[in-house]
């Protein structure tokens, strides 16, 4: 018999980080709040485990850089136990002829000098270029995207107005720079870079960017978009630098869930939601899988969007052109995530030697060509995955000591490409270890030694990111972030507002604008949206 608990202002669904931020901000207005869990703790795919007796790490997010200053100042992270360090190094690319490329603060032009002088000369071009079209769009990260709406109306002005201020933003930008932004938006990411540079190196440490969580080649236009998506960030108010949590990406969650409780937000982990619950055309609540009833005013969902519309809200509840789209929205990112634990450093064959340098703190490329990542691409396509697979390995127990015993490490593999459901029809569990073996065997080649410094490993699938974490097809970024997928198509024209065809329901996750990453944004704009609304319904 179902049970009815209490009555809140906003149940939020979900106590990932953009959860978590929602919910914060909603308490700072003043709203009674309630987040549910089913996972037994809160993080989603920002969260710290061991996973071999006295070795811990980040599980699936694994680094930082894009989660967003205000967040970190409104929610006082800081305050409530988040330290963030930054690499010593940025990347540590390795090239297949036994050289290096090492990028960095004060470092990065006389290393790709060693391949090209022309290169490092327009390096400088490169950045502000990147610099001035980042500079306007990060402006838009935590704003609410214009909303395509029909017909005339005080409803449909306003969004014309939002439109209209975009625009005024845009034009900050000079001619060149527009289309620069026009390139950044259609183009490939190596057609792009192609125009600046000719040495395989820069291109590829540049150029990884655009397949960090996308299935596709470099080769595939709008991909120059993803490697925009990922020069929106900053690590203690550096721009384009990356970091790491120390204690891993769960003190992020951990310190905005005590943020979220210091607003008020009440939350409840091992319980999932089997239901939202409809009545007279308005989301009412949800139903737990314990079947206690819990109502609300808003039902807030951070998951995947697909997620919510197709298992959580009724068919019937929504329109059938709406969700006859919403089941083509595209996910699918070609990630396989392992955590190793290491008896020692690895030693590159181009940079030899195991003590700690400043390339083991950075991220570390194996993927020495746009070439070799194209191939990557199309090996998984046809094969499930790629014989010679992309790999990024970081080691933050290089900037964080509590991850494992002294004197060992550990290690954040995170792999392209592997096919988000295997074209032969055979389930990723019976090619897990098969498909680690070969991640190690990579990183192997290019550090002789690395394989028999692994002490334990836990591998990931895209099927296992998908039942652990909510991630469908393993994608991390809850949709794939193609053109007809982001900004105000994101997940659908007609709904960028972070409200649903259905009163009463809202989207917070990665699946609205701004998109994916561990950035808060989204979390932040829809409270914006639903307190505004629970206002005016007050």
């Amino acid at each position: 018999m179902e049970t009815v608990s209490d009555t809140y202002d906003a149940i939020v669904i979900g106590a990932g980080h953009n959860g978590l931020v929602c919910a914060a901000y909603l308490g700072m207005a003043g709203l009674k709040v309630k987040v549910v869990e089913r996972r037994d703790t809160v993080g989603g795919a920002a969260v710290t485990g061991e996973f071999h007796p006295g070795f811990r790490n980040s599980v699936a997010a694994y680094t930082v850089s894009l989660l967003n200053p205000k967040v970190i100042r409104d929610l006082d992270l800081a305050g409530h136990g988040l330290k963030i360090v930054e690499r010593r190094a940025l990347n540590f690319l390795p090239t297949e002829d036994g050289r290096y490329l090492l990028t960095g603060e004060g470092r990065t032009k006389a290393e790709i000098a060693k391949f090209s002088t022309r290169d490092a000369e327009r390096y400088d071009a490169y950045g502000a270029e990147l610099d001035a079209v980042t500079d306007v769009l990060r402006d838009l990260v935590l704003e609410q995207p214009p909303n395509l709406v029909e017909g005339w109306s005080l409803r449909s002005l306003r969004e014309a107005l939002r439109a209209a201020l975009v625009g005024k933003r845009l034009r900050k930008l000079d001619l060149e720079r527009q289309r620069a932004l026009l390139d950044l938006f259609a183009k490939s990411a190596a057609d792009y870079l192609d125009g600046f540079f000719e040495s395989d190196p820069i291109k590829a440490v540049l150029g990884f960017d655009a397949v960090v969580g996308n299935y596709a080649s470099p080769y595939t236009p709008n991909s120059a978009y993803v490697l925009l998506h990922h020069c929106f960030g900053e690590v203690n108010g550096k721009k384009g630098i990356w970091g790491h949590a120390i204690g891993g990406m769960g003190a992020i969650t951990q310190a905005m869930a005590k943020s979220a409780a210091t607003y008020g937000a009440e939350i409840e982990t091992r319980m999932g939601v089997r239901d939202v619950i409809v009545e007279k055309d308005r989301a009412t609540g949800v139903v737990l899988d314990d079947g206690r009833s819990i109502r609300a005013r808003a039902v807030i969902a951070n998951v995947n969007p697909r997620l919510l519309y197709e298992r959580l809200v009724p068919d019937a509840a929504l329109p059938p052109d709406f969700l006859a789209r919403m089941k083509r929205w595209k996910c699918g990112s070609g990630t396989f995530r392992m955590n190793v634990a290491l008896s020692q450093l690895p030693s590159f064959t181009a940079l030899p030697g195991r003590a700690l340098a400043d390339h083991h703190t950075a991220g570390i490329i194996i993927a020495p060509t746009l070439g070799y990542m194209d191939r990557a691409y199309d090996d998984a396509r046809k094969s499930g995955w790629s014989r010679e697979p992309i790999v990024e390995m970081l080691i933050p127990s290089t900037l964080d000591d509590s991850l494992a015993p002294k004197g060992q490490h550990v290690a954040s593999l995170f792999c392209q490409h592997v096919a988000p459901q295997l074209p032969d029809g055979s389930s990723w569990d019976d090619h897990r270890d098969t498909v680690a073996d070969l991640m190690i065997a990579t990183v192997d080649k290019y550090a002789p030694g690395f394989k028999d410094s692994v002490i334990a490993r836990r591998a990931l699938t895209p099927l296992d990111l998908e039942r652990d974490f909510g991630l469908i097809g393993g994608d991390i970024f809850h949709g794939a972030m193609t053109l007809d997928q982001i900004f105000s198509a994101r997940p659908m024209l007609g709904y960028a507002d972070y409200r649903s065809p259905l009163a009463g329901l809202y989207l917070c996750g990665s699946g609205t604008h701004p998109g994916g990453g561990v950035t808060g944004a989204p979390g932040h704009n829809a409270a914006k949206v639903i307190a505004g609304d629970l206002g005016r319904r007050r």
